[in-house]
């Protein structure tokens, strides 16, 4: 079976996807168990993270346009899109952007590239069982940001 039409993610994939969800579960769950001291550290570390994979991520979408041609309009639209996630991460971490807004921005951005990434595998530009690895990702991703979030709310 071609690795493109292939329904379920390699196995590799799948262990370093769930190596990638360590930070963004421990930095949540972090921002309610630590000590109020280091609370700041915990939580400015996850967003650096989410922010990180956030360009992560859209490089993805930078390689998947590098298979197409250069003058093929989805080609310059999938470039396009891959230099947003990395632009929005990198707002939310700077500037001094309040956690309480840096979160939900971050949060929708995640949101936005997994739909980005459904619209690559529509086009036949990311494998079939990408789908499969990214939903799971991105809700233990989103729920880590949500669980944050209130814990940032709660102070």
């Amino acid at each position: 079976m071609h690795p493109f039409t292939a329904k379920r993610p390699p196995q590799l994939a799948w262990l370093l996807g769930l190596a990638g969800l360590i930070p963004f579960v421990s930095g949540a769950l972090g921002v309610w168990v630590t000590p109020a001291g280091w609370r700041t550290l915990v939580l400015e570390a996850l967003l650096d993270y989410a922010a990180l994979i956030l360009a992560f991520m859209g490089a993805i979408h930078w390689g998947l346009a590098l298979r197409g041609e250069s003058g093929d309009l989805r080609t310059q639209l999938q470039l396009g899109l891959s230099v947003i996630p990395p632009l929005l991460g990198w707002l939310a971490i700077a500037f001094g952007v309040p956690a309480l807004l840096a979160i939900p921005l971050l949060l929708l951005s995640f949101v936005g590239l997994y739909l980005a990434d459904l619209r690559a595998i529509a086009l036949g530009l990311a494998p079939v069982w990408y789908a499969r690895l990214r939903l799971p990702l991105t809700l233990i991703v989103s729920l880590s940001l949500l669980v944050a979030w209130a814990g940032v709310w709660r102070g």
